[in-house]
């Protein structure tokens, strides 16, 4: 059996990123006029991820605790251009005539590039007349840069800036539908909060945020969307856990588990928990939760947040051996397992998955989730429930699993219901779940 828990994988899943933050909540006025040392953080930290392979998120947030003398904009304009650039990468590395970024000289190209396509591809955005006169921009023709981009949006792969394998296994599995989630899986994902009903409710979060600044989402009942752009780490309701940010695909997984209170319910690939703190409210804080993972510093962060949200019923155990999992053979009412997976379903938030994510990881990974499919899920009592869920929005790390699995166990498992949001229709992240029921 392999041990496996929380978000493993080449993309980070941090909600408390101190860069997730700034980029959600940049500013909507950007800077038009350059600064040389803005541009230089913002080289730097595109060399940390693209040639010491670094996660984003984290670059980004190293790079904002170095200098204390950057003010909100500043920290805004470098956020937003390093996720930016990472998310169309391709694109921008086609327009700027560079093959393969090895050098600072080639990385600064992008850089500037970036800055003259940046209005064409961003709505909003206003247009540089000319590049400063600095020295690492020497030789880059806004005319030869405009064309090539134009070139580009004529070809799918670098228009939509993705690996030819992801597009070719994309087109595989998805068929007529990829070219319309692929294009909202590169836009930029709203805000969403879930609204903890442990501690307050609905009207009183709008009410303390601001009656215009949020709006409700249909389906999904303690979901709010940020209409204006604000840093909600900072505020104090936020602080109180009066909400948690959570996209509203994501908050449909654990009513998705059919919880009552008085249940007994184990997350086992919980990671820092967003899913088992909504467990805890729909459960009113009654029965038990045992959160789990194989990440020591994740369940850590768990139990930060579930302090905060006036969480009393969850504990958390760190899977160190198969031991732990045939200890709870058969103790669960409900069972999610929220599986690691390629993470193809949120890459409008972690841009820089797609371009660590290798096709043997896949192949990896696929087997990784049959393994906890198969052993986890005999910690559910007989007549008890399983929610299987993926970030992907590949079939053959879903629904395929999930069939292959009720096939091989049809005299234990009954498939009962299955659900997938789609960036494209739903403007959520790419979210699959199945319910099974234990006969």
């Amino acid at each position: 059996m392999i041990l496996v828990g929380g978000w493993w994988g080449p993309h980070l899943h941090s909600s408390r990123s101190i860069a997730n933050f700034v980029f959600l909540f940049y500013l909507e006025t950007e800077i038009l006029k350059l600064y040389k040392g803005l541009v230089a953080a913002t080289v730097e930290a595109l060399q940390d991820i693209f040639v010491k392979n670094r996660q984003a998120d984290r670059v980004v947030e190293q790079l904002l605790k170095s200098n204390k003398k950057w003010g909100a904009r500043d920290r805004a304009f470098i956020a937003e251009n390093v996720y930016e650039i990472v998310r169309w990468w391709r694109l921008v590395k086609y327009a700027a005539h560079v093959e393969k970024a090895s050098e600072g000289d080639d990385f600064w190209r992008l850089a500037g590039a970036w800055q003259l396509i940046k209005p064409l591809q961003l709505e909003g955005r206003e247009a540089l007349e000319t590049l400063p006169e600095w020295p690492e921009f020497e030789g880059i023709d806004r005319q030869s840069v405009i064309e090539r981009y134009q070139e580009g949006l004529k070809i799918r792969k670098i228009a939509q800036s993705i690996p030819d394998w992801i597009d070719q296994i994309g087109e595989s599995e998805i068929g007529e539908e990829w070219p319309a989630e692929l294009a909202a899986l590169n836009q930029i994902a709203p805000v969403v909060l879930r609204v903890n009903s442990l501690k307050t409710d609905m009207a009183a979060v709008r009410e303390q945020l601001g009656p215009d600044i949020t709006e409700t989402v249909a389906g999904v009942p303690d979901a709010l969307v940020l209409k204006k752009r604000i840093n909600v780490s900072g505020l104090d309701s936020f602080k109180n856990g009066f909400f948690e940010v959570q996209d509203a695909g994501s908050q449909l997984i654990a009513p998705y588990l059919d919880v009552h209170p008085g249940m007994s319910v184990i997350d086992a690939c919980a990671g820092a928990g967003g899913k088992s703190l909504h467990l805890a409210a729909l459960l009113r804080n009654t029965g038990s939760i045992l959160s789990m993972d194989i990440e020591h510093h994740k369940l850590q962060e768990l139990e930060r947040r579930a302090a905060r949200n006036g969480v009393t019923n969850l504990t958390t155990m760190l899977i160190s051996s198969e031991k732990i999992i045939n200890n709870l053979s058969e103790t669960a009412d409900r069972l999610l397992l929220d599986v690691p997976c390629s993470g193809l379903g949120v890459l409008r938030r972690n841009p820089d998955s797609k371009w660590k994510l290798k096709p043997e990881f896949l192949e990896k990974i696929r087997k990784v989730q049959a393994d906890i499919l198969e052993n986890y899920s005999k910690m559910v009592k007989k007549g008890g429930k399983m929610v299987y869920a993926t970030c992907s929005v590949l079939p053959s790390e879903s629904e395929e699993q999930v069939k292959a699995f009720t096939k091989r166990h049809k005299a234990d498992w009954r498939f009962v219901s299955e659900h997938r949001t789609s960036p494209a229709r739903d403007g959520f992240d790419g979210f699959y779940m199945a319910l099974l029921e234990r006969k």
